[in-house]
């Protein structure tokens, strides 16, 4: 499968002052800035469960915002660390180098639980490095109404990258297990199969001012 640049979801993350790490989507500077849908990474087609992002950054950190509609939550691991994945949870995956050697994965789900690592290509595989962790990695979780938000800080130091002007290859996801119901798995820019691990799909984050 291969993928150029015009036809992957391209988006501008706006510079705004960041305030706590709360997984408030009323707390500034989210309700200034837009949403963006996540589709089944399959089909492209609207989930039967909504869930939507915003960005922005500063110069120390990006902050990514998830809101997820979901009636049925499953989280019960509280480790760092834990295979997050087997259970309900949203994940960022960014490349700042753009060249899809190497990208780092973030996962959090309702309890506010933490994985982080890194993979390198090795050969025709990625290998995955979960001793990695992200300094300075912060995040919260909150139940809302109609389900949970999530909200993550990574300091652009940990990844020793720069945003000034950057345009890095990045994917947004989440894993849900509704109740008596397949698997579903949605995406900011699809995969057109049922495998995130697909970085020729990662669309495009350019920061902008």
């Amino acid at each position: 499968m291969s993928s150029t640049l015009d036809d992957l979801p391209q988006l501008r993350c706006l510079k705004r002052p960041l305030g706590p790490v709360t997984a408030d989507a009323q707390a500034a500077p989210w309700p200034e800035l837009s949403a963006i849908a996540l589709r089944e990474t399959a089909t492209g087609e609207p989930p039967k469960q909504a869930t939507w992002f915003k960005t922005a950054w500063n110069d120390q950190e990006l902050r990514v915002l998830f809101w997820i509609e979901d009636t049925h939550i499953v989280a019960a691991m509280t480790e760092r660390d834990s295979l997050l994945y087997l259970e309900d949870v949203v994940e960022l995956f960014l490349d700042p180098v753009g060249d899809l050697e190497t990208y780092f994965e973030f996962e959090v789900n309702a309890l506010n639980t933490v994985l982080d690592l890194v993979l390198r290509r090795e050969e025709t595989e990625y290998h995955k490095n979960f001793q990695w962790q992200c300094e300075g990695l912060r995040t919260a979780a909150q139940r809302h109404p109609n389900g949970w938000c999530a909200e993550i800080s990574i300091p652009f130091a940990s990844l020793g990258a720069n945003p000034q002007g950057a345009r890095w290859r990045a994917n947004f996801y989440r894993i849900d297990h509704p109740e008596q119901a397949p698997l579903e798995l949605s995406a900011w820019s699809p995969t057109r199969q049922r495998n995130f691990h697909l970085p020729e799909r990662f669309g495009v984050l350019e920061f902008t001012e």
